[in-house]
């Protein structure tokens, strides 16, 4: 092949199923094509990278360590692009352009994902994205096509999207966090949330503090009633660093110094195999996840020094 010719999309099509199926047979039953035809793309591709992507051992078609190396890099964008295009179609659209999420993360719903929506709306050619928020352990009679949540467990069939290691730290209004350290807290007012009762005993475990050294300041039901209180008032906050990202970047919130730790909680995003659109369910997951890609480079920079 020269190295002039554009690379063959076909061709990436056909590896991505055949690293999928780990066989040649299967994926080319798959996308629709003769055995021959799909072995040819896979010679195509490998002649074109100059590597190997595929080795042979009988029936079976298992990928090299570039072949794995390059599957993992091309498979989310191009079910992307296909995706993208088939919905961009002209013709008969319904209901196809809406999707119900559902998550016990209200916080994180006001602050980082509904403000983003119009984002993946546009990506998506004018998809509407129904926002639903519950507590509650979803049931199989639930109405809803992605769940995203940090505690609650899913028992039905999906597929499950890994979008955030919380990390927590505690911050105040700027001036007020100015001469703090650890030590202050002993005087601090610090915020109780009573949604995540977790919190305050995880993050001063591992701090090594102990309950006499907090000095128990107002309640709130949500960390969106109390990020108000906190930036405007002289107390403190413990809190998912990626909730106030976008507020410390503002100058509205600064960060205690020393007061960032890893939660060991983790975000999670489902997309139901009984959705009424699974692809569009798949692709809402796999933005959400570059959403907070995106977010935790941004707790970073902010948590830097920290």
């Amino acid at each position: 092949m020269s190295e002039k010719e554009d690379l063959s999309l076909n061709a990436v099509r056909a590896f991505v199923q055949i690293a999928r199926e780990n066989s040649v047979t299967r994926a080319a039953k798959s996308l629709g094509i003769t055995q021959s035809s799909a072995s040819r793309h896979l010679a195509v591709l490998e002649e074109y990278l100059g590597a190997n992507l595929v080795e042979r051992r009988g029936r079976r078609s298992e990928l090299t360590d570039f072949g794995r190396l390059f599957a993992d890099a091309v498979s989310e964008p191009l079910e992307t692009i296909l995706f993208t295009a088939n919905r961009m179609r002209r013709g008969d659209r319904k209901e196809a352009n809406r999707l119900i999420v559902r998550t016990s993360l209200s916080t994180f719903s006001y602050s980082l994902l509904i403000p983003n929506l119009q984002h993946f709306s546009k990506e998506l050619g004018g998809v509407t994205v129904d926002i639903v928020t519950s507590l509650s352990a979803p049931t199989v009679t639930d109405n809803f096509d992605v769940l995203l949540t940090r505690d609650l467990e899913l028992t039905q069939a999906s597929d499950r999207w890994d979008v955030y290691d919380e990390q927590l730290v505690c911050v105040g209004a700027p001036r007020f966090v100015a001469g703090l350290s650890l030590a202050s807290l002993r005087t601090t007012p610090l915020i109780t949330v009573t949604s995540r009762p977790d919190i305050l005993p995880i993050w001063t475990r591992a701090l090594g503090l102990k309950t006499s050294d907090i000095l128990s300041g107002a309640r709130y039901d949500h960390h969106y009633l109390a990020l108000p209180a906190v930036t405007t008032g002289q107390s403190l906050l413990v809190t998912p660093q990626i909730l106030v990202a976008e507020l410390i970047g503002q100058g509205l919130l600064e960060v205690l110094p020393g007061s960032r730790i890893n939660s060991g909680k983790q975000y999670h995003a489902y997309a139901l195999d009984r959705s009424h659109n699974p692809d569009l369910a798949r692709a809402f997951c796999r933005w959400v996840t570059r959403l907070c890609r995106k977010a935790g480079a941004l707790d970073s920079s902010n948590g830097s020094g920290v």
